[in-house]
């Protein structure tokens, strides 16, 4: 098998893992992460496995059925950039949240630096009430 099709193995696999991420799957992050692994989302930017573990129970901790859906990816080489779904419950309410992801792998085919691309102010902040309302405001006001 060539190292590229090694490499679209291994991104399917991860793919997988996200998919089917539960609270009891956390406990094999470390097949998934480096040691060291770089995180980066809208609210976070940090360093280390146990860090990105930490990320992931509180999300379980704080949203209901939390569940994320890759509807595209594209790999080059150790590379890999992810079109995702992430759906959930928040105070009784469903949510979806659409963004992407920039994955690199390390030499051992685990996630060196995960960076998360999505708009927090339209998909999170627009739904806090008196913030909401301002945020949509300054939009109107910017749009063209």
């Amino acid at each position: 098998m060539s190292e590229q099709a090694q490499l679209d193995t291994r991104f399917n696999e991860i793919v997988a893992w996200f998919e089917q991420l539960t609270p009891a799957s956390l406990a094999s992050i470390d097949q998934v992460y480096a040691s060291q692994a770089r995180f980066v989302d809208p609210f976070n930017q940090l360093i280390g496995i146990d860090r990105v573990a930490q990320v992931y129970a509180h999300m379980f901790a704080t949203l209901t059925g939390p569940r994320f859906i890759v509807d595209e990816r594209v790999v080059r080489g150790r590379t890999a950039f992810l079109v995702w779904r992430f759906e959930f419950g928040l105070n009784g309410k469903p949510r979806s949240i659409q963004g992407g992801t920039h994955l690199t792998l390390d030499e051992q085919g685990l996630i060196s630096s995960h960076v998360d691309y999505w708009d927090a102010a339209a998909q999170v902040y627009e739904h806090v009430p008196v913030l909401g309302s301002l945020l949509r405001w300054i939009k109107r006001r910017l749009a063209s």
